[in-house]
């Protein structure tokens, strides 16, 4: 499979905490009464369904622009619909928005019911963490992906610094297409479906739109796969992905010391 890379990483951001998420902490970020927000995202397609592929997230103040709808994909959002490769378009946001908090996963593909999160510590009251833009890959495909081409869409902090957070589900028929490559199914040029190098399909030269979909199972490649046999997204209330954002509680005790430590605690209590 195209794209199944090995491990996990981060891109910039002002404090992301993987570790200390596992093992149920956080890290100071240096910021007066930080607010500690994970973001999820969820495979909720059926199983031989789409997978989703290196999400991306940025936070703004309401005025970052991703894309728009009806205009030509950025080199970055190209490169995320095209091969799932976040970094170009988390340079462009830190190039227009220097230093605010961005970051993305860059590891393998997450297949059906499987999940992925990202953690950041944030200001509240900083205006430049009000908003969060975010897009991802979805595969096997040309190019199509989906995201918020509507900067307001995704508000997790109101201008009291109050928390709002969110909780979304990604349809089929939000799924969009770069206009960047032709849907043409070669398992050579469709990534996590046979392509072996990026940017190697058909050139369109379009617009961003609505995906058409995919080739019907006796015409197509993708479809008359099994291992994609329900990846058929333009039907009606077709699940792609879910998304939550939330606070992170402040640790408490027992995830600081740990079972063996809570447990030595107690016998020395005795």
């Amino acid at each position: 499979m195209k794209n199944k890379l090995p491990g996990f990483a981060f891109a910039r951001s002002k404090s992301i905490t993987a570790l200390g998420l596992a093992l149920g902490m956080t890290v100071s970020s240096g910021i007066l009464n930080a607010a500690d927000v994970l973001i999820t995202f969820t495979n909720t397609g059926p199983a031989n369904g789409l997978w989703i592929m290196r999400p991306w997230v940025g936070f703004h103040d309401g005025t970052f622009d991703t894309f728009n709808v009806g205009g030509t994909a950025s080199p970055g959002l190209e490169s995320v619909a095209e091969d799932g490769i976040p970094n170009t378009i988390n340079s462009e946001f830190q190039t227009a928005r220097p230093g605010n908090s961005s970051a993305f996963f860059n590891g393998a593909p997450t297949p059906p019911g499987a999940s992925v999160s990202l953690m950041f510590s944030l200001d509240p009251m900083d205006a430049n963490t009000r908003y969060f833009n975010f897009t991802m890959m979805v595969i096997p495909g040309n190019d199509g992906f989906v995201g918020n081409d509507n900067p307001l869409s995704h508000q997790i902090f109101d201008a009291g610094g109050n928390f709002i957070g969110a909780n979304f589900s990604i349809l089929g028929s939000d799924v969009l297409d770069a206009g960047s490559e032709v849907n043409d199914e070669v398992p050579a040029n469709t990534a996590f479906f046979g392509q072996m190098a990026p940017n190697t399909g058909t050139a369109q030269g379009g617009v961003i739109g609505a995906h058409p979909g995919f080739m019907t199972a006796a015409s197509g490649n993708i479809l008359g796969d099994p291992m994609f046999a329900a990846a058929d997204f333009k039907q009606t209330g077709y699940q792609v992905a879910s998304v939550t954002v939330q606070l992170v509680p402040e640790p408490s005790s027992v995830a600081l010391l740990g079972l063996g430590g809570l447990a030595l605690m107690l016998r020395r209590r005795k």
